[in-house]
């Protein structure tokens, strides 16, 4: 049975217990702290390999060249040093994980890895287009491939273990990277969805088993670890991976969930209060048996939920040994 794999929360969450600021509101989210605090970001970092996680994901989310320019006016060669940082924000984190750690026994996650997240074209817009795909119409996929490629470059030659491609809301923008991706033929990397809730669909419409499993297929072989879904109510997750990893499937294919809290985000109003009734800790073996391999947290959620979905994790593989 390939081994569960914990991943950390919602960056923005846990880095207000460190700056105490307002972060949500600003266009260039956590990504302003690459330059700005960098002891919050490693300290964040920290606090979610203390809570289990196996793996961390960079800082870089809503991290580009343009956006760097046009809110720090801020060179390409300086924005693209910030990407640098972040990698290195993230090893010192593991340093002093490891460090902490000398000499314990039995230490649940004693070879961290880091993920470089690249965060969809419409983050860097700034208008919650991530959750729509509104964009996707509009920009051609040169244009999203030659957008991409510095920023996944960089964060490679920094040397990140994978990469986190994360809340891509098109198909066509999910195509663009897989066919970027073979570029870069010695990095895997997961490739993570924005759906809507109607258990169905990514966010533009398409069919999300339809597009995950074509790029799952497309890639080159072994380079996709997991395709899946993040920042999404719990509640909605289980529909999307429902018949993914039936019995009639001769191939297994690995699945990643990072669930927000349940909340829902605009533009105008920010965060609004999530549906009663649901916490994403209830789902937990329920995704695992559907085939998630990779499972964290997304917006919203912090340290408490990964110590929470470590535990579940454990338990659950104690009882299918």
């Amino acid at each position: 049975m390939q081994a569960i794999k914990v991943l950390d929360g919602g960056f923005s969450t846990q880095l207000a217990t460190h700056v105490g600021d307002v972060i949500d509101g600003d266009p260039l989210w956590t990504a302003r702290f690459l330059a700005t605090n960098p002891k919050a970001i490693i300290s964040t970092h920290l606090d979610f390999l203390n809570a289990g996680a196996d793996i961390i994901l960079t800082n870089t989310y809503q991290a580009s060249t343009d956006g760097f320019f046009k809110h720090m006016s801020l060179t390409e060669e300086e924005s693209l040093n910030l990407f640098c940082k972040a990698v290195d924000y993230a090893k010192e984190a593991v340093h002093l994980y490891k460090k902490d750690r000398t000499g314990e026994e039995n230490v649940v996650n004693d070879n961290p890895l880091i993920a470089g997240s690249i965060g969809p074209y419409g983050a860097c817009l700034h208008d919650a287009s991530e959750y729509t795909g509104k964009y996707c119409s509009s920009v051609s996929e040169k244009i999203l491939i030659d957008w991409h490629r510095p920023r996944i470059s960089k964060l490679i030659d920094s040397g990140i273990d994978i990469l986190a491609i994360e809340t891509i809301p098109c198909k066509q923008e999910a195509e663009a990277l897989v066919t970027l991706l073979k570029e870069f033929p010695n990095i895997k990397a997961w490739l993570s969805f924005s759906c809507r809730d109607d258990g169905r669909s990514i966010a533009d419409g398409s069919d999300f088993q339809d597009v995950a499993i074509q790029c799952y297929k497309k890639a080159s072989p072994g380079q996709i670890l997991a395709v899946g879904v993040n920042c999404i109510a719990p509640q909605n997750v289980s529909p999307l991976f429902k018949g993914i990893n039936g019995n009639c499937k001769k191939e297994f294919v690995p699945l990643v969930v990072y669930p927000n809290s349940g909340e829902k985000y605009t533009v105008e109003s920010g965060w609004m209060k999530k549906e009663k009734g649901f916490t994403l800790h209830q789902f937990i073996d329920e995704w695992l048996n559907l085939g998630v391999r990779y499972i964290g947290g997304c917006c919203r959620t912090n340290v408490e939920d990964i110590k929470k979905i470590r535990t579940e994790v454990e338990l659950w593989q104690t009882k299918e040994s």
